[in-house]
């Protein structure tokens, strides 16, 4: 097994090899990964959605051990508790009432900083400050915690899980200490009454449970700052991405505005910005024709999955037009599909349909080295800079 195959899979092209694997043996075993990797479309959504042979609930799934259990790394009743209070608030409904206005407000704010300017690096000035100005108002943090001050906990969070996954035995401080402000910011939240609802997801799902406890409330809260952040700040700066790497599809969605959904759910299957779930098997079984053993890594590939040639015809190729495109797995399946998609597609659209309102003659900026999506587990352009007509402009 080559050194690189981690690096490539890491790189801005792994798609080649991730073929190769699907074509030869779409459930491999990769000694790099301590386990094996699914990157067939079928397949991927078997184990995803089998939470009987395959789950979450493994003292290797290192984000319970900084952040403590939550319905991310539960499975079963306990998965079912830790989740239901959730399900309502974070409805599509619910989620367009409560968050559409804040959502373009903010967008529209952030824009407004830069707009003059000609030029941005899109992931500092906007897509990073979008995902947390709106992550905050949905735990309730938004009227008393700075942004900036969630993102750094956000931040060290994230460093402590990365430490345990390489292997460190014990929670870093910095982590734990981040992960105790994030409770002390949210405990208020949690005891607010009657017309807080409205401002927070995670205050109306509180108050909804009579079984979720305040630290168990905490623990979820973190999970929701994590991926409110990094898979959407992920998903504006791909989606934008592909749209200016394509002038024609491009034109498109600028002439017309309702087509954005499209290009976001496009983009989402060209190139979704969680790459990967881990699951490990809690029985010998087999899958696509390997003998998986009990408490076996198993790895599904939603980068294979959605371009798979099975599944999606020409899936190399970005395609606007293409009608099956939300049929992509980004968002996971089976219990643990993500819980925050309706928030994470309004937030991507409406980032996608005014930057293109606002910013006349948008492109990437010629000087700057190309972009492109890298990483393993979350891949997005490590930055993007824009140029476009500021003359012309608001």
């Amino acid at each position: 097994m080559p050194a690189t195959r981690l690096a490539t899979l890491a790189s801005a092209d792994p798609h080649a090899e991730l073929a190769r694997l699907r074509a030869r043996e779409p459930v491999s075993h990769l000694p790099e990964l301590g386990g094996w990797i699914v990157t067939r479309r079928d397949l991927a959504l078997a184990v995803m959605r089998d939470a009987g042979a395959f789950t979450v609930d493994d003292p290797r799934f290192t984000t319970a051990r900084v952040v403590g259990a939550s319905m991310l790394s539960l499975d079963g009743e306990e998965h079912g508790r830790h989740r239901a209070p959730f399900a309502q608030p974070f409805r599509k409904a619910p989620v367009l009432e409560r968050f559409t206005p804040l959502v373009e407000a903010e967008a529209s704010r952030l824009i407004g900083a830069f707009e003059k300017c000609g030029q941005t690096e899109l992931r500092a000035t906007f897509a990073g400050p979008l995902a947390a100005a709106v992550v905050c108002h949905a735990l309730g943090l938004g009227e008393r915690t700075a942004t900036d001050d969630v993102l750094g906990w956000y931040r060290s969070i994230v460093a402590a899980v990365q430490e345990m996954t390489a292997g460190r035995s014990e929670p870093p401080p910095d982590g734990l200490h981040a992960f105790a402000a994030l409770r002390a910011a949210i405990a208020p939240v949690l005891h607010e009454d009657g017309d807080a609802d409205a401002r927070s997801l995670l205050g109306a799902a509180v108050r909804g449970s009579a079984t979720l406890t305040p630290d168990e409330a905490t623990s979820n809260a973190a999970v929701l700052l994590f991926g409110g952040i990094e898979t959407t700040e992920g998903m504006i700066l791909n989606a934008a991405l592909h749209l200016l790497a394509h002038p024609e599809q491009f034109a498109a969605v600028h002439d017309d505005p309702a087509l954005a959904a499209a290009a976001v759910e496009e983009s989402l299957r060209f190139e979704p910005a969680a790459a990967m779930v881990d699951r490990y098997a809690t029985r010998d079984v087999e899958v696509g024709g390997a003998a998986i053993r009990r408490g076996d890594l198993v790895v599904v590939s939603i980068t294979a999955a959605n371009r798979d040639p099975a599944a999606f015809h020409e899936p190399d190729r970005f395609d606007l037009a293409r009608e099956d495109a939300k049929t992509h797995v980004a968002w996971g399946a089976g219990p643990h599909v993500c819980i925050g998609m309706h928030l994470a597609r309004l937030e991507v659209q409406a980032a996608i349909r005014l930057l293109l309102a606002r910013l006349p003659g948008l492109r990437l900026d010629p000087d700057a080295s190309e972009p492109a999506p890298a990483g393993l587990v979350f891949r997005k352009p490590p930055a993007l800079h824009l140029r476009w007509n500021a003359a012309s402009g608001r």
